[in-house]
């Protein structure tokens, strides 16, 4: 896949990079291998000042940003804006609480006795440089939620970014640069996916984080894994959007089609597979239908468009085929289903709900990454449960009940790295973010994700020297 901005609401490709020369990787690595060597010395409140900076330029710079985010994979410019103001949120919150976060922990005195010595303590220590394999999707966040904790922790980071997005990559290593973070503290590298295994392998790398696609996981895992280099991975989802007897129905169904259409459907979790109790179904599948279908879907720079296009040709015809084969196979398309008519040009798909969904259909189990969404009929909670968990995915999940006994028994069962009761799922920088099966492992954002790529080192003193 070439390096380049592709407009996708066009087709039409507005710039091309050549990628970086083996001796500027080269020149790469060893600049974070040299900046790693002094930045880890420095104090919280150096490093808290630096990402403060960085956090008021990219306020500075958001709706330039926003613009170039929309221009290179198609949100509304609105989402774009909302992006950034969330990173800016992440670095400042990571700037106030990291040191807090990162604090050494101390044992209970009683087991300090028990282990011989006079003081233990488990402390926290940088890795090293990590690199950072980051998704279009969400060009500037997911980066952001990745460097902020890490550079707060004493790290370098190598950021190497998916291919369709590379303004917005360049834009981020100069971001940290202009902030005053010392040469080779977090440096973009254009390559291409087939250039990331060398990386990795390279002893200056110490550990690496990747957010994306399934495949793109397992290849990372299994270079870092030979060399024995720790990873966070952050993988596919097919979140489960269930809605019981005692929801309020008008709004779960309201909810429901923002949680499968943010970022024009293309988000790891996004709501995907809604699992309606037989009492309600009826009700919410009108509701929802007809808030689907009314959704604008246009220019992804007007400030009315709900939905832009998808972010490549090959992303929209992977969707198609999903819907073609449940469409095959019995489903019934309650809305969409098609390319929009009045839209000649561009990668548009019309959100679209699927209902008598079928283990047959390959879109049962495979992940729609786009505004298609599927509903399913639940006969009682212990079913609502076994559909939800019936994916190799499980990443988070929505349960909309008034119930307390609903809500724990969901919280005992789901298969998933978060539960968002009477709501949908959203990430925070308090919040530890990530999931299990198929959907990877580790955490991003809260206290866990900063403490993923540090040495916990415990330190054990005896009394008086002896």
């Amino acid at each position: 896949m070439p390096i380049a901005t592709v407009n996708p609401a066009t087709g039409q490709t507005v710039r091309t990079f050549e990628p970086f020369a083996p001796e500027v990787v080269e020149r790469c690595l060893g600049d974070a291998a040299t900046a790693f060597t002094a930045y880890r010395t420095t104090s919280f409140a150096e490093r808290a000042e630096l990402l403060r900076r960085a956090a008021s330029l990219l306020e500075e710079d958001a709706e330039d940003v926003a613009r170039t985010m929309t221009l290179e994979m198609g949100k509304p410019i609105g989402a774009s804006r909302a992006e950034a103001a969330k990173c800016v949120k992440a670095m400042r919150w990571y700037a106030a609480h990291a040191e807090e976060l990162l604090r050494d922990e101390l044992p209970a005195e009683a087991d300090v006795r028990d282990s011989g010595a006079s003081a233990v303590r488990a402390h926290y220590r940088p890795l090293g440089a990590v690199l950072a394999v980051m998704p279009w999707n969400f060009p500037l966040w997911q980066v952001v939620r990745f460097a902020a904790p890490a550079l707060m922790a004493g790290n370098v980071g190598l950021l190497k970014h998916a291919s369709n997005v590379p303004q917005t990559a360049l834009y981020l290593g100069e971001l940290f640069h202009r902030a005053g973070f010392p040469r080779g503290c977090f440096q973009t590298l254009l390559i291409g996916s087939g250039a990331v295994e060398a990386v990795l392998r390279d002893p200056r790398v110490a550990a690496a984080t990747l957010t994306g696609s399934e495949p793109a996981g397992r290849a990372v895992a299994s270079v870092a894994g030979d060399e024995v280099k720790k990873t966070v991975l952050e993988l596919g989802g097919s979140d489960p959007y269930v809605v019981m007897p005692s929801a309020d129905v008008a709004a779960a169904a309201r909810t429901a089609v923002t949680a499968r259409v943010q970022n024009n459907g293309q988000s790891c979790i996004a709501a995907k597979r809604f699992i309606v109790h037989e009492d309600v179904y009826d009700e919410f599948a009108e509701r929802f239908t007809a808030g689907m279908a009314a959704l604008t879907v246009g220019d992804p720079m007007e400030e009315s468009t709900d939905v832009g296009p998808l972010a490549s040709e090959q992303g929209r015809a992977d969707l198609e085929e999903l819907v073609d084969d449940a469409v095959e196979h019995g489903a019934t398309v309650l809305c969409g289903g098609r390319r929009p008519a009045e839209r000649q040009h561009g990668w548009f798909y019309e959100p679209t709900v699927l209902a008598d969904i079928t283990p047959v259909m390959r879109v049962d189990q495979e992940e729609t990454f786009g505004p298609v969404a599927t509903l399913y009929r639940a006969a009682s909670l212990d079913e609502a449960v076994e559909r939800a968990n019936h994916t190799p995915f499980g990443l988070s999940s929505n349960v909309w009940t008034r119930r307390e006994e609903d809500v724990a028994r969901f919280v005992r069962d789901l298969q998933a790295g978060g539960i968002f009761v009477n709501g949908m799922t959203a990430s925070h920088p308090a919040l530890p973010f990530g999931g299990v099966k198929r959907s990877g492992y580790g955490r991003e954002l809260s206290g866990h994700g900063i403490r993923e790529f540090c040495n916990i080192t415990t330190v054990w003193q005896a009394a008086d020297g002896s």
